[in-house]
């Protein structure tokens, strides 16, 4: 461990040796090992010599004699010494703090770099005679008592290299110069006795140059005098251009001249390219001021080779031409010190090309995110500096495209550079966005563009200034109030800059909070956006519940007749009725006069129900809340609780005649026809019930329920229009999902015609196993409305069969009382029974009926009227029964789906509709819902049972019928 040390300690005097000694011109090796073993000896005798330490090993006493010396040198110091001396006791790693003070103490008498040295290096010592050892011992022996005699010039250079104040002087191969500077010796001067201390021209080790230094052509000096002309991207005599980006060097210079001309060469030829950049013609606004800040960076860089050029010019023209290298050391202008006075500029100089390179393919904000990023990701902060400076040049024109885009709500763009951008969409573009409700001037007229925001603001920044230029754009032209928007612009327009990022954003908070504000006033006041939405609500989703009831009754006879005989007149009137006999003729003109009645295109079949419609007209600027896709949404909806309230208005009247009938004109004393009466009352009850549930659910659960959620989303006080379109739409959403009308229809049948593309390029029979599992996983997602269109047409024609079984009641008691008041008694066996062989053939009297005395020729009438009410009985029985059983089955897979929908509120629609368990849910199996959605009410023929994938129980309940019609010329067969 020891010798390792030893090692350490000796490699270490001998590096120092090395570093410290400078060798002597003209010494053979064996002196300078001589000289340099001496040194050696000198250095270990020092190391090894155990001297108390000339300061105490007190810190306070080393704190206090800092302090005393900065205070008379430098008393500015001295309170920024204690403070790092507090700082220094606090730290509990640093054991010897005394030495560390010491040390510095020390280090204090080192010499300062501003003062001169001597210039003329000493010069080596004369050979002499090894003195004889008894002179030696003499002088060791009376070194007490007698001086020091003067050492050698060898000691005296070991001695000056390791002493506190440093090497002072040099050796030298000339001795005729040696007397010079010991006649002259420097002296130190102190800062009180000197207050200006002349500078140090050159450096030692630029003086051992000058004087080992070999010639060269071109000469330092003439390469001096043509580098001015080579940084201005000139060619020179001795550095020509060999083309636009070359710079021809001489071949006869040596390698460290090269090395410094390569490193002067780069920013010549820097600005050669930057200078043809900024004469290049630029594409828009942000690349003409990228270019003039450019030029601004140039001329403070050829500023820089004009005060370079003078030094020189001025060091040339006092130089000694007979002194080594011309005395261009001495001048203090070389080659070396130009470049690192040019090594800033050279850095600017870089970057400047760098982002040119780059801005070549970048465009508007792009640009701008370009120069930007040197500034927050370059970890150069000279480089940081740089990009900022650039920036506050660059961004003036972004920021003069942004200040009329938030004040005026005008956008001046004409390259394209700003990231706010006209949509030039084409016509199938356009109409692709009036499918989704996209197409209205708030929403079509201007985009963001997300490549073109800079990233010196973040993308809610963005989207805020966005809606602030859009809203006011939006104000002038659609709104009509373009006298505020200016009024606006001159009490609030402010210059905008780069650099002061936090007053930025809270000018723009305050132009967002203030357009907003009166965009939406507009909006509520002016164009009465919400009165809309509520008269939306009451007449077009039925909210109007005695308008709708006076509305219904009023049309329903005229309603029944065929389509085509529908008069607009007519409509029109019957209209303007429910209006005044309801509550609705208390809400305004500007909403009443909206309102209309219309068909819709009539198909060969239809009847007034299936084509009658409420159409309430939105104009602008209502129309970017209420799009041409929200009109049709409220148009889906209207038609669909339409159908669900004509059938629920047939039942009602069906129902109330049936009661009413109960108590007269249905009493009857057969045992069959009240079985059957009961029976059709209980599937009426059902139906009634069902229907109550579905018009609950869709008005309460739905819509009211979503109302609520945009009434809370539209009347809050932050609220935009952007965020008003967007809860309506999310309203109108919600109520078309849970309102079970789901997708449009087209959707699924493009989607059948995919997989079966897909299964014909298939490779294999179209009827393996995996095609039929491709098809199987399409499913309609529209099939809610279909079941429900099914059993709406059920309910219908089973009001119809029940209207039938009450004319057959009615004409049947009808019979029975002319007969009684022929005074027909009729015997109790004669007396008609609905036996199976009776309903199988029509009534005839027969030879016990032609003997009966009570029996004249002249009810030969009536017994075949009889006849033919006993034959239509059947047939209804029948019906009513088929139509029934029918409806549970589809209602049962109805429930199925329903229990397992993921929405709680449409799970919930299921269990108040089964909230007994009369009826068994049954899951639809996925391989027959492509197959089985035609069901019977819309004519389908012979399918797989209930149409809508129902199982084998209802096929069994429906085959005892097949070939019956159900609705509308459909039939239910196994």
């Amino acid at each position: 461990m020891a010798s390792s040390q030893r090692n350490r300690v000796t490699n270490a005097i001998h590096s120092l040796i090395a570093h410290l000694v400078p060798a002597v011109p003209g010494d053979d090796e064996q002196t300078a090992q001589a000289r340099h073993d001496d040194s050696f000896e000198l250095v270990r005798s020092i190391l090894e010599s155990h001297g108390s330490p000339a300061v105490s090993s007190d810190v306070n006493h080393a704190a206090d004699l800092i302090k005393r010396k900065l205070i008379q040198s430098n008393p500015s110091q001295a309170l920024r010494f204690a403070n790092l001396y507090t700082r220094l006791l606090s730290l509990p790693v640093l054991n010897q703090k005394w030495a560390i003070l010491s040390l510095l103490y020390q280090l204090s008498d080192s010499p300062d770099p501003n003062e001169p040295p001597p210039l003329s290096p000493p010069k080596p010592p004369p050979q002499r005679p090894v003195p004889p050892p008894t002179e030696k011992d003499r002088r060791t022996k009376t070194q007490a008592t007698q001086p020091v005699p003067e050492p050698s010039p060898e000691e005296d250079t070991v001695r000056d290299a390791f002493s506190p104040t440093g090497l002072k002087k040099l050796p030298s191969e000339r001795p005729a110069k040696r007397s010079q500077p010991e006649e002259q010796p420097p002296s130190r001067v102190t800062t009180d006795e000197a207050p200006k201390k002349p500078a140090r021209d050159v450096s030692i080790k630029s003086t051992l140059l000058a004087d080992n230094s070999n010639d060269f052509e071109p000469s330092e000096m003439a390469l001096l005098r043509d580098l001015p002309y080579t940084l201005q991207g000139l060619s020179s005599a001795t550095m020509p251009f060999s083309k636009e980006t070359a710079l021809k060097l001489p071949s006869t210079l040596p390698s460290p001249i090269v090395s410094l001309l390569h490193t002067l060469a780069e920013p010549s030829l820097l600005y050669r390219g930057l200078a043809a950049f900024v004469k290049s013609p630029a594409k828009g606004l942000l690349g003409q001021s990228l270019r003039a800040a450019i030029n601004n960076e140039i001329r403070s860089y050829l500023t820089l080779v004009a005060t370079l050029e003078a030094q020189i010019r001025r060091t040339l023209s006092s130089i000694d031409e007979s002194a080594p290298r011309g005395g261009i050391g001495k001048a203090g202008v070389t080659l070396k010190r130009c470049v690192v006075w040019t090594r800033e500029a050279t850095m600017g100089l870089r970057l400047m090309s760098l982002i040119a390179e780059e801005s070549k393919t970048k465009h508007g904000g792009q640009l701008i995110s370009l120069i930007h990023s040197f500034s927050t990701s370059h970890g150069d902060p000279v480089v940081a500096a740089f990009a900022e400076r650039l920036l506050a040049d660059v961004t003036r024109p972004f920021y003069d495209i942004l200040r009329r885009w938030i004040y005026d709500g005008e956008l001046s763009d004409p390259h394209l550079e700003f990231f706010v951008r006209e949509q030039t969409h084409g016509a199938d573009d356009r109409k692709d966005s009036k499918a989704k409700g996209h197409a209205s001037v708030w929403n079509s007229k201007y985009e963001v563009v997300d490549a073109m925001v800079p990233s010196i603001m973040t993308a809610d920044f963005a989207q805020k200034v966005f809606l602030i230029g859009k809203s006011l754009n939006f104000i002038r032209h659609s709104c009509g109030d373009s006298g505020w928007v200016d009024a606006y612009s001159k009490t609030s327009s402010k210059p905008l800059s780069y650099g002061d990022t936090a007053t930025l954003e809270k000018w723009i908070d305050e132009a967002y909070k203030t357009t907003m504000r009166r965009l939406m006033y507009l909006m509520n006041h002016r164009f009465h956006l919400f009165d809309h939405l509520q008269a939306l609500k009451n007449y077009i989703l039925l909210g109007q519940g005695d308008f709708i009831a006076l509305l219904m009754e009023s049309l329903a006879a005229n309603l029944d007749r065929p389509a085509f005989a529908q008069y607009r007149h007519t409509l029109t009137a019957q209209l303007e009725h429910a209006i005044r006999g309801s509550n609705a003729q208390y809400d305004s003109d500007e909403v009443l006069r909206r309102l209309d009645a219309r068909m819709l295109q009539l198909s060969h079949g239809d009847i007034g129900w299936d084509c009658f419609t409420l159409e309430y007209k939105i104009d602008a600027p209502v129309d970017v809340v209420v799009t041409e896709w929200g009109n049709r949404q409220y148009l889906k909806v209207f038609n669909f609780l339409w159908r669900v309230k004509r059938v629920e208005f047939a039942l009602s009247s069906t129902w109330r005649k049936c009661m009413t009938g109960a108590r007269g004109v249905l009493q009857t004393g057969d045992e069959h026809v009240l079985q059957l009466w009961k029976s059709t009352r209980g599937v009426l009850a059902e139906m009634v019930h069902f229907v109550g549930q579905l018009q609950y659910y869709i008005l309460f659960e739905v819509i009211e329920s979503s109302w609520t959620e945009l009434q809370k989303a539209i009347r809050r006080d932050d609220c935009t229009l952007d965020d008003l379109i967007t809860a309506h739409t999310k309203y109108l959403t919600a109520i078309t999902h849970k309102g079970l009308l789901g997708a449009r229809r087209r959707q699924f049948h493009d989607q059948l015609k995919e997989a079966a593309a897909q299964q014909q390029n298939a490779a294999g029979d179209a009827n393996t196993p995996a095609s039929a599992s491709t098809s199987a996983t399409i499913e309609d997602r529209n099939s809610y409305m279909v079941q429900l269109s099914e059993l709406l047409h059920i309910m219908l024609a089973f009001r119809d069969c029940v209207d039938g079984l009450y004319s057959w009641s009615v004409a049947d008691f009808t019979r029975r009382q002319e007969a009684d008041a022929a005074g027909l008694v009729m015997r109790p066996s004669k007396k008609p029974k609905l036996s199976s062989t009776q309903r199988q053939k029509p009534f005839s009297g027969g030879a016990a009926d032609l003997d009966d005395p009570f029996i004249s020729s002249s009810t030969s009438a009536d017994g075949a009227n009889y006849g033919h009410l006993n034959s239509e009985l059947p047939a209804l029985q029948e019906r009513l029964k088929q139509l029934g059983a029918a409806f549970k089955s589809r209602l049962q897979v109805l429930l199925g789906d329903l229990a397992y929908q993921p929405d709680v509120d449409m799970r919930f629609l299921g269990v108040s509709m089964n909230f007994n368990d009369v009826y068994q849910p049954v899951k639809r199996k996925k391989h027959a819902s492509a197959s089985g959605t035609g069901g019977g009410g819309a004519g389908s023929g012979s399918g797989s049972g209930s149409g809508a994938g129902a199982g084998t129980q209802q096929q069994q309940q429906l085959g005892q019928g097949q070939g019956q019609p159900v609705v509308g010329g459909g039939s239910f067969s196994r």
